[in-house]
């Protein structure tokens, strides 16, 4: 802790002097959760025996920690000031602990080891751990020693950052040091800092000499020279004891900074599967605390999602950059080198050595030369005012011993160069980075290779057939892999008729997929063979039993007659459909017979037959779209009854609505919908008498010529005499063989 002052003209000089500061924190249960080495020479703990210790037994602060057995503070705060919002008092506490930032003195009455009389300062800290303190304390009679010329009071206080020179600076420096925060965030945090007031010591309350820390940990060479000369010139025989703990210092900081940030950076990234925005958290985290310019490039087959890249790259390997971040003026980099290009790189550029070796490439400051041949990269564009005489760095963004990408990291020029414990930390960086980008590229890759199967099993339905008009639409689920064992659809069937399906295989991911394009095929074959809906569900039943006993599903099975004007429906454990009258736009739930679901076995099934009008429409979903785990389907069912029998100007608008109404206003759509959801909307138009025609014929062998007859003059009225070979030779031919 460094102790100056500023005095007046005639004012008695204030004192000056270095003293061993202790820095502290403490978390919300009260433990050391960091322990400097001031802190070890104050208190003599070593940093191994107080950090997860409880701070009220190492430290003699009873205005910090509350009262504590042995302790004794000073009466009320030793110093301090009021400004609007903020009043710093020792007696406010909670839990313990202080409200505010105090400070006082206190002393032992049966001292043990360290010092027993200690000036101190707390400080809360805001943050994602609520409940913390950052302590800051100094041997009291050391500072008394300082002054001993003038025996007066010391005591430590606050005073406003305004009261010392340069603090319209530290204000407005400060945001800048905290990176990747808003700059409302960074406003309020600096706010908050600036009200708690500035650490200081109070002469006899007549003078406030600030107190500036000052951390015992060398970050320059120079400024451990100066440490060392200033141990020598005041106890020499102490300098190699002091050198090797000021190396010790140094050491232990350096790797600490860099764990620190290395922790910080994990912390950050990895926090979606989402390829895009896994690299900009890579970005923003390095950017600007570790490198002022990064940027990202990755291998083609890694953007493009086609799976884990095969092989080595070379010289004619294409590079695709996807991200550029930097703390330069706006729009510097972005024209020069914009994200979304893509190119390759020579065998003589630092970036072709990192991507065949696997290792990271330290460029201290980048010659003329050598931006001149990077530059020549860039047709047409000129980056060597950009990059020339910086540090740069090129670490590699590996996964399972391959390259996937590498990051370019560049320093300012006013900027320290980078080293080769930063190269460490850039590797260690890229390799933590490396993983997290395998796993959004392999997510990617399986979520595209899900979506494209379940795109290939779904069927292509015809809008319309005989007699029917048909939308559908397919909502994949939020759950991990977004595919999943829903299915529809449209099969045609003789007479003119059409079957209506809708299942739904229990389970997720592929092996459901898998699974539902199994039973659609099954279902479309043995549609072929004209069962009635209860023979085919019991057909579909038997082959999920010998297909395994994880063969699980509901399904729904319709055959729509539009000349007979009638529905028929079987369900093997299906939700019910909806069905909405023409004559008066109602809607009504049809209580069909459940039965179980397919594959259960044993289970018998019965077919319902319904007859419907013109232009009623049949309305047949997935419980996705209704259900929520552990809540009442009733409700996602009335309001499928509700939304179905809203106007609609086409089918597609009427599908629509019913997805619309019902993530509105059912407990799944307000929950967000987490299953995949099938909807299958049919309306059933008929076929009118007009345009059907039959006949009674004898079985006779003569009854061929007029059956041909009574076929081609039908045509004819109806206007369709050039179907007139064909559909005539059918008639005769279903005639003569029916003999």
């Amino acid at each position: 802790m460094e102790r100056a002052g500023e005095t007046a003209e005639g004012a008695r000089p204030l004192p000056l002097g270095r003293l061993p500061l202790a820095v502290v924190v403490v978390d919300g249960e009260g433990l050391v959760s960091h322990w400097s080495t001031g802190a070890r020479k104050l208190f003599g703990y070593a940093r191994e025996e107080a950090v997860g210790a409880l701070a009220v037994e190492l430290m003699p602060i009873a205005g910090a920690f509350g009262d504590v057995a042995g302790w004794r503070g000073d009466e009320g705060l030793t110093g301090g000031f009021d400004h609007p919002g903020h009043t710093v008092r020792s007696e406010e506490r909670g839990c313990g602990r202080t409200a505010y930032a105090t400070a006082g003195r206190a002393r032992t009455a049966d001292p043990g080891s360290g010092s027993g009389d200690v000036v101190w300062w707390a400080y809360p800290l805001v943050g994602p751990d609520p409940g913390r303190l950052l302590v800051l304390a100094a041997d009291a009679a050391r500072v008394q020693e300082a002054d001993e010329a003038e025996h007066h009071r010391v005591a430590p206080g606050f005073a406003l950052h305004t009261e010392f020179p340069g603090s319209d600076e530290l204000a407005g420096r400060l945001p800048e040091i905290l990176p990747s925060m808003s700059p409302q965030e960074s406003a309020r945090i600096v706010s908050q800092v600036l009200e708690l007031g500035y650490p200081v010591l109070e002469i006899s309350q007549h003078e406030r000499v600030p107190v500036t820390p000052d951390w015992g940990v060398p970050r320059r060479v120079e400024r451990r020279t100066r440490l060392l000369r200033a141990v020598e010139e005041a106890a020499p025989e102490d300098a190699e004891s002091a050198a090797r703990e000021l190396e010790s210092d140094l050491e232990y900081a350096a790797v600490r900074e860099r764990l620190e940030f290395l922790n910080e950076v994990s912390g950050r990234i990895g926090s979606s599967l989402d390829l895009t925005r896994t690299i900009q958290e890579v970005s923003e985290a390095v950017v600007p605390r570790f490198t002022d310019v990064a940027g990202t490039y990755l291998r083609e087959q890694v953007v493009a999602g086609e799976g884990f890249p095969e092989g080595a790259p070379d010289a004619t390997t294409m590079w695709h950059r996807v991200a550029v971040e930097h703390n330069d003026e706006p729009g510097r980099w972005d024209d020069v080198v914009p994200v979304g290009e893509s190119m390759p790189f020579p065998v003589h550029t630092p970036f072709f050595q990192c991507m065949t070796t696997g290792e990271p490439v330290l460029v201290p400051r980048i010659s003329e030369e050598m931006g001149h041949a990077i530059a020549a990269q860039f047709e047409k564009r000129d980056i060597s005012p950009l990059i020339n005489n910086r540090s740069m760095l090129v670490v590699p963004l590996k996964a399972r011993h391959v390259v996937l990408g590498f990051m370019i990291l560049l320093r300012h020029r006013s900027r320290a160069e980078f080293n080769d414990m930063d190269r460490v930390t850039g590797a260690e960086l890229a390799a933590r980075a490396g993983l997290v980008l395998d796993n959004a590229r392999m997510y990617a890759y399986q979520e595209n290779v899900a979506e494209t199967l379940q795109d290939s099993m779904l069927p292509r339905v015809q809008p319309r057939t005989a007699g029917c008009d048909t939308a559908t639409r397919y909502l994949p689920g939020t759950r991990l892999g977004r595919v999943g064992g829903d299915w529809f659809d449209t099969i045609k069937l003789p007479g003119s008729r059409t079957a209506l399906v809708v299942g739904d295989v229990m389970g997720h991911g592929l092996n459901s997929a898998a699974m539902m394009g199994q039973l659609r095929t099954a279902v479309q074959t043995l549609a072929a063979l004209d069962l009635p809906p209860a023979r085919l569900l019991r057909k579909l039943d038997d082959l999920a039993q010998r297909l395994g006993d994880n063969y699980l599903a509901t399904c729904l099975y319709a055959v729509y007659d539009p000349i007979r004007a009638e529905l028929q429906m079987a369900n093997a454990g299906h939700i019910p459909p909806v069905l909405v009258r023409a004559a008066d736009g109602n809607s009504q739930l049809l209580e069909l017979p459940t039965g179980a679901p397919i594959g259960v076995g044993e289970v018998p099934f019965e077919t319902v037959t319904l007859d419907v009008a013109p232009g009623d429409r049949l309305v047949l979903c997935t419980d996705g779209l209704v259900e929520v785990r552990g809540e009442d389907i009733g409700e996602g069912l009335a309001a499928l009854c509700e939304s179905a029998a809203h106007p609609a100007a086409s089918m597609d608008d009427a599908c629509d609505t019913i997805i619309r109404e019902l993530a509105r206003t059912t407990t799944a759509g307000r929950a967000g919908r987490k299953d995949d959801v099938a909807l299958l909307m049919a309306r059933l138009n008929g076929i009118g008498p007009e345009d059907v025609a039959g006949w009674k014929l004898p079985a006779e062998p003569r009854q061929v010529v007029r059956a041909r007859r009574l076929a081609r003059e039908r045509l004819v009225r109806w206007g369709l005499a050039e179907l007139d070979g064909g559909a005539v030779g059918t008639v005769g031919d279903a005639v003569e063989f029916r003999q």
